[in-house]
């Protein structure tokens, strides 16, 4: 209604009365399904366009696959197929060769969202929250009306179950749309095989069904798959190790990074427990010396019901248990950053320590004797030592979490993923050792590929692994991106603008491997932006990119001695025919002398040996022999990168007067020639 409509009608002016009661509204209110709120809201789960959709379809589902047969122990063996049946639409099938499941768990399993094994254990597995594959159906559902139809079988001689089911999104609850003893004839011994009808959209590019396949077998070299797309012929890729990984132990959480309500909550469901009992229980790496300890710090009786500790008294307990995990850089870089800052003390604990959170600063930095508010420039080298002694008073030594909870692919298979994927002339890798956040165990995992048929024009390539699953969306939005940017790619060899990727013919891998990764969303398609974890990525980046800066200075010193090598031959027939003018010594013979003298004054370094090391050896000669180490005391020394100095460029020569190298040549002695054209300054 306009101004003046409102100005000629006074009575729109009059308050309006009431219009729902307080009981009205109250009776609207209900229980929401967590089936209908992803309904509405498909877009948390990765099904938010036609061609995304399609992805993460086949994508939980071959996570599925790939868990179930590593828990029983099997080889993977997958076959995935997409099938256009109309414009946009498409049917998907997933088969696997593992272990099977009861006919009972089948229609939970894949028509309930919010159910499965994985959610409430420790253990690094690619499913955790009992909603992808239900999810995935569901959409399925939505856009084609087509149910789920699953083939599944648990032994030889047994049936093979096959169940047409849907999900009721009011209840969140399955209906199994054909007869429950329906079977069909499978040839498998053993296996399950997921088949949904979709609305998407298939597509190539670096979101595409094909780079999360080929992405997948980097990861997990121990898979074969074989791939039917909608178009053209089938992509067969073999399986490039034979070795299962390690089976992941369950766990409990680490003190390490938990959190205070979290504990807060343990203590008070401890039922009749103590407090030390409680911690020795629920916590991973706590012995009764430890308890006791943590106990002490927090002015706790370890013998006390822990149910009936008052808030205080845990919060000073969270204190110690997180104080353990906190550092700060070496003393005299600390010291050297707060003189020059223009903030206070508690800011440069928090920016430049790491584990801090701030009652745990304030906490150290007044057991030192000082404010946290002290201007930073007023802190002396004394106050700094003091600051230091105060955070190990304050610690209690915990050992780090146990790695057999997570299985990370391993540097050797990193490398053999690579390769499987690029073809470079370098590959390197490294594993971190075992962190923590929230007090959940991670291990980082990196490796680079360069060279080769990579781009030289284009940024780096990164693939962003968690828990082996290949991330494909919002990259600028992870954790795993944020580390990459951080690494200084300039101090290896490589370009690189500030706040952007390196460019050059490099592929960057990253691996989370954690019994819960910290995902931004149900989609799991970022890492969320855990200190803790972005400087545990960053440190592995870092250790590859010092090995592919060897490399690649390795690369450049061999590139100039070729170049010195060619400068000699070129002018060795021009020398030698002036020598036989001046000594009549033959020309041939002058030749050979210098050829033979050539690789004490040119040493081109064997290729170093995938991974970054130098091969082992010695030199290569000019002619391409290797110098063995035994027969030449410095050849060991040319297997290191040698950077180009001014003594290796070829001596100056006059043509007679003191120093002449033609001094003192007679026939037959032209060796003589030879060693006084050694460089005085160069190598031996």
């Amino acid at each position: 209604m306009t101004t003046e409509a409102l100005i000629q009608d006074p009575e729109a002016l009059k308050p309006a009365g009431r219009r729902a009661s307080a009981e009205a509204m109250g009776a609207k209110q209900r229980d929401i399904s967590v089936s209908e709120f992803f309904t509405k809201n498909r877009h948390l789960l990765g099904f938010d366009n036609p061609a995304k959709a399609l992805l993460t379809t086949i994508k939980e589902a071959v996570d599925n696959a790939l868990d179930a047969c590593e828990e029983a122990g099997i080889l993977p063996t997958l076959e995935v197929s997409v099938e256009e049946v109309s414009d946009g639409r498409y049917r998907v099938r997933v088969e696997d060769n593992g272990p099977g499941i009861v006919k009972e768990q089948i229609p939970k399993i894949f028509a309930k969202l919010l159910y499965g094994s994985k959610f409430h254990r420790l253990r690094q597995s690619r499913g955790q929250q009992g909603i992808g594959i239900s999810a995935a159906g569901m959409y399925g559902h939505l856009t084609t009306g087509k149910p789920v139809v699953v083939v599944s079988k648990i032994g030889k001689g047994r049936p093979a179950w096959r169940v047409e089911v849907r999900i009721d999104s009011r209840t969140n609850e399955p209906k199994q749309l054909n007869d429950k003893n329906d079977t069909v004839t499978w040839e498998k011994d053993h296996g399950t095989s997921v088949e949904i009808e979709l609305m998407g959209l298939y597509r190539g590019g670096r979101t595409s069904v094909d780079a999360y396949l080929e992405q997948t077998v980097v990861a997990n070299p121990h898979l074969e798959l074989t791939y039917k797309p909608p178009k053209g012929a089938p992509v067969h890729f073999p399986r490039v190790s034979d070795l299962l990984p390690p089976e992941a132990q369950e766990i409990k959480p680490h003190p390490h990074g938990v959190e205070l309500g979290m504990l807060i909550k343990i203590l008070h469901e401890s039922g009749k427990r103590h407090v030390a009992q409680t911690l020795m229980e629920e916590f991973s790496r706590v012995t009764h010396a430890v308890a006791e300890e943590l106990c002490k710090r927090a002015g706790i009786d370890p013998n006390a019901l822990a149910a009936r500790v008052d808030a205080m008294k845990i919060e000073a307990l969270h204190a110690a248990m997180v104080a353990s995990n906190a550092a700060l850089p070496p003393i005299k870089k600390f010291a050297s950053k707060v003189a020059r800052s223009d903030g206070n003390l508690r800011e440069e604990v928090m920016e430049e320590g790491t584990g801090f959170s701030t009652p745990l600063a304030d906490l150290v930095i007044r057991k030192a004797g000082l404010e946290p508010t002290l201007k930073a420039k007023a802190v002396t080298p004394m106050m700094v030592e003091k600051l230091y002694q105060s955070l190990h008073e304050s610690q209690v030594k915990i050992l780090p979490p146990p790695a057999n909870c997570i299985v990370p692919v391993g540097e050797a298979l990193v490398m053999e993923g690579l390769r499987r994927r690029f073809k470079g002339e370098f590959f390197t890798s490294h594993t971190r050792p075992p962190a923590v956040y929230r007090g959940n165990p991670f291990v980082v995992e990196a490796g680079v590929a360069f060279g080769g048929t990579l781009s030289r024009e284009d940024s780096a390539d990164v693939l962003r692994f968690a828990n082996r699953v290949p991330l494909l969306y919002q990259p600028r939005a992870c954790a795993i991106h944020e580390a990459v940017l951080k690494v200084d790619w300039k101090s290896y060899g490589l370009q690189q603008r500030k706040g952007e990727l390196p460019v050059g013919p490099l592929a960057i891998f990253v691996h989370l491997a954690s019994v819960w990764v910290p995902f931004t969303s149900e989609a799991k398609e970022a890492v969320a932006h855990y200190d803790e974890v972005v400087r545990e990525i960053r440190l592995a980046l870092m250790e590859c990119g010092r090995k592919l800066g060897t490399w690649v200075k390795a690369q450049q010193a061999e590139r100039w001695e070729t170049q010195r090598k060619t400068l000699f031959e070129k002018y060795i027939v021009e020398l030698a025919a002036s020598i036989h003018s001046i000594t009549k010594v033959s020309e041939e013979s002058v030749k050979k002398d210098f050829e033979a003298a050539l690789p004490n004054h040119v040493r081109i370094a064997l290729p170093p040996v995938e991974g970054g090391a130098p091969s082992a050896g010695g030199a290569v000669e000019a002619g391409g022999e290797e110098i063995p180490a035994e027969a030449d005391a410095s050849a060991a020394e040319s297997t290191a990168p040698v950077e180009a100095r001014p003594s290796d460029r070829p001596p100056e020569m006059s043509d007679d007067g003191e120093g002449s190298p033609f001094e003192d040549v007679t026939p037959g002695n032209t060796r003589q020639l030879v060693l006084k054209m050694r460089p005085k300054s160069g190598r031996k």
